[in-house]
């Protein structure tokens, strides 16, 4: 059974269809990822996955539920997380808070008990914190837990920005250009942590990229969408070599 099932999902702004009769389909565990030029709609799928947007037509599935025009909260709790192309962290929150941010949905005390430092309040911070240290380390950020997340280096909270949206517990992982403005070295840090996720925590990713080193070192099958429409989809391999992708997308 797929994970995500989206059936002829469009959106229209004006007289501009920015999405335009999207199928895909992504089973439990892949590593997916979907490419394109700039404007072809790559990110206006991402909010119509989260219910940022709601679609003009069309259905989206996860674990065979609808979720077609739901809220934000509705979806994140339905197992879709995402991190966005501009990172979005809680600058005035220290590393670990950010993280624990993430946590709450799913580790909960009274409003009595957090005000008058209930044993059941203690207990739930523990849990809490030894969570967030658990996710802060697969990016090795566990020793900056405590610094201000708008004093870590660039690459860096972009880490911090993946290990908050897994923080909600997602079945799917949605990552927004993920090694933007990261070097090489960085890169290929983020390439093992994303193959670690995948592998280690049974989530499946969905991953927006124009780094082409990244999206064939790790993604097992592509969408490559332009104007809008699917432009080929299949395996790796296939759709890089493709004449059309190749001349529409890597302009060779």
């Amino acid at each position: 059974m797929a994970l995500l099932e989206i059936s002829n999902l469009s959106i229209q702004f004006g007289g501009l269809r920015a999405v335009d009769d999207l199928n895909l389909q992504i089973n439990k565990g892949e590593l997916y990822g979907l490419i394109g030029p700039n404007g072809a709609g790559k990110t206006t799928v991402f909010n119509l996955l989260t219910g940022e947007y709601k679609p003009t037509t069309g259905i989206i599935k996860l674990m065979n539920e609808d979720i077609t025009g739901k809220s934000p909260i509705e979806i994140n709790k339905a197992g879709i997380a995402r991190t966005f192309q501009n990172i979005r962290l809680f600058k005035d929150q220290s590393v670990l808070d950010n993280v624990k941010i993430g946590l709450h949905n799913q580790y909960k005390y009274s409003t009595a008990a957090g005000i008058l430092r209930l044993p059941s309040y203690f207990k739930k911070e523990k849990e809490m914190n030894e969570k967030a240290m658990e996710l802060l380390k697969v990016f090795d950020l566990d020793q900056e837990a405590d610094t201000l997340s708008s004093n870590l280096p660039y690459g860096k909270q972009r880490k911090l920005e993946i290990a908050r949206a897994m923080a909600t517990n997602p079945k799917l992982l949605l990552l927004d250009e993920p090694a933007a403005g990261m070097n090489p070295n960085e890169t290929a840090e983020l390439m093992e942590n994303i193959a670690y996720i995948r592998e280690n925590f049974g989530i499946t990713i969905l991953l927006i990229e124009h780094d082409m080193k990244l999206v064939s070192g790790i993604c097992e099958k592509l969408t490559v969408l332009n104007f809008g429409r699917v432009l080929k989809q299949g395996t790796t391999s296939e759709v890089l070599s493709d004449p059309e992708v190749v001349k529409a997308y890597l302009g060779e």
